[in-house]
């Protein structure tokens, strides 16, 4: 089945028990039969199967070029991808076919990977639903689950799926919805402030934010800057740690990137945890947090103090500021990056062309949404130590909600309601890790976050995979699949997937 880690599946194809062109064929398989999720913008059938096959002729020579090899993944529509047309679900860059790739991704493809395809998001990536992009919205795999869907019909909720659906977060919901259908083995998101994060919560995935500057941001259209990182999304802490090698290090062509080589590292099975500071940072205690996200929150805590870790609780007084500084920086760099979009270069040109100024406009107007349009406005307004190891947080206020409920917020008070936890870490710098700890009472999921020490992404990842085995988190049962007439079963070829 596609329902194991990508650490089994690269055995797997080390072992010949499948080969990389069958798992390329089951997942393109699995993207059609999803293609109601509406998480991908475009599949790269085509291109995915030559990489397959290329993959393929490496495993008979014996010249596999690393661990990614023959795996599927997805990326981020807002990553450059050379011939393969990269949108940021904007009408601004329909069209628009880079020359070149990112570096994150020249690396998975360095690897062997196998390119799926780029996902759906919320506009240049401003949104914490995945539902302001020109495509449509995506919906999250969890709508359907049986999971969900029984605790449904318990509460006797509508099972109008159209109108019941639910959000995925955002604005990485099209890599993070990929990653929890099965679709892929890892996504590319990005995080500004919680935009890998968030949809990971929300999923029932995993997803890390690394340390700012260990990961090449060259080739990721920018939204802010100095806090813009790529995210990975997985099914589990392991593939997280797996691509985090692989994508780590120096690039030249970011200045912002270290210089220290970095050592790709393997996650040990066991902690010390007597020698472990977890820290509960009151402030956390937000407005709206729900009472099952606390008592998970309160459980975990619980769970490293009985396995012996001190924790105690921190104090962090400029929690209540940081959002508000994470909202005029954001507005800030998102009008100086958008200044380029102006229809005289390239991207979306209005044809409304009585004047230069007309046609910028005109351009502009036409180009973004009201979304993007509101942030460059009020950017260019603002332009004129407790020895822990780890924090230990929520990722969300709850779990995720109907799409009819969640548009009843306007886009920026949705955003600064789900980036309240998250985008902290963005602006330290720092770390951070959502892991899918429980369901809820709906039968949805509730992730809870841990934030490292700036470079200490194997340590993160150590507690992070410890709990991650404690917690046991339930796969998604995807059942509510067969109600759109798809067999997602069919068409076993090997014994793997038997």
């Amino acid at each position: 089945m596609l329902r194991v880690s990508l650490r089994e599946i690269s055995a797997a194809l080390k072992e010949g028990r499948v080969s990389p062109t069958e798992l390329c064929q089951r997942c393109l398989s699995f993207i059609k039969a999803t293609k109601f999720l509406n998480a991908y913008i475009t599949v790269a059938e085509e291109t995915a199967l030559k990489q397959a096959e290329e993959s393929e002729e490496r495993y008979r020579r014996g010249q596999i070029l690393g661990d990614l090899d023959g795996i599927p993944v997805a990326v981020k529509d807002n990553f450059s991808t050379a011939g393969i047309e990269t949108t940021c679900a904007s009408n601004m860059l329909k069209g628009y076919i880079p020359p070149y790739n990112a570096t994150v991704v020249k690396k998975l493809l360095d690897q062997g990977a196998v390119l799926l395809g780029k996902t759906n998001l919320d506009e240049f990536a401003m949104g914490s639903g995945s539902t302001d992009g020109i495509f449509g919205p995506v919906r999250n795999p969890w709508s359907y689950s049986k999971q969900y869907r029984e605790k449904s019909v318990q509460n006797s909720h509508t099972e109008n799926e159209d109108s019941n659906w639910l959000v995925t977060g955002g604005s990485s919901g099209g890599s993070a919805a990929a990653v929890s259908s099965f679709t892929c083995f890892a996504a590319l998101g990005s995080d500004t402030g919680g935009s890998t994060r968030n949809p990971a919560a929300h999923c029932g995935v995993v997803g890390l934010k690394p340390t700012y500057g260990l990961i090449s941001r060259h080739g990721l259209i920018p939204l802010v800057n100095s806090m813009d990182v790529a995210g990975i999304l997985t099914r589990c802490v392991d593939d997280a740690a797996i691509v985090l090698g692989v994508l780590a290090g120096h690039d030249p062509k970011d200045s912002t990137t270290v210089q220290d080589p970095f050592k790709p590292f393997e996650l040990t099975s066991f902690i010390d945890a007597s020698k472990l500071c977890i820290g509960i940072p009151k402030e956390y205690h937000a407005p709206g947090l729900s009472s099952e996200t606390v008592a998970l929150w309160s459980k975990a805590a619980d769970l490293f103090e009985n396995a012996g870790a001190k924790v105690i609780e921190v104090s962090l007084p400029h929690t209540r500021y940081s959002i508000i500084c994470y909202h005029v920086l954001c507005t800030a760099e998102v009008a100086s990056n958008m200044a380029r979009f102006d229809g005289l270069e390239y991207g979306h040109r209005s044809s409304m062309d009585k004047s230069t100024e007309v046609m910028y406009a005109a351009t502009r107007r036409e180009g973004f949404n009201d979304v993007v349009r509101g942030r460059i406005l009020s950017g260019n307004y603002f332009l004129l130590k407790h020895g822990i190891d780890v924090l230990l947080t929520p990722t969300t206020l709850s779990d995720t909600i109907p799409y009819v409920e969640f548009i009843k917020e306007d886009n920026r008070t949705r955003s600064a309601q789900d980036d309240i936890f998250t985008q902290a870490a963005n602006m330290a710098g720092l770390p951070a890790i959502t892991v899918p700890t429980a369901l809820s009472e709906k039968g949805l999921p509730i992730g809870l976050q841990f934030i490292g020490r700036a470079f200490q992404e194997q340590q993160l990842l150590t507690v992070a995979k410890w709990f991650e085995k404690q917690v046991e988190f339930p796969m998604i049962q995807l059942h509510g699949l067969m109600d759109h007439g798809h067999t997602v079963c069919q068409h076993q070829k090997s014994a793997f997937f038997s």
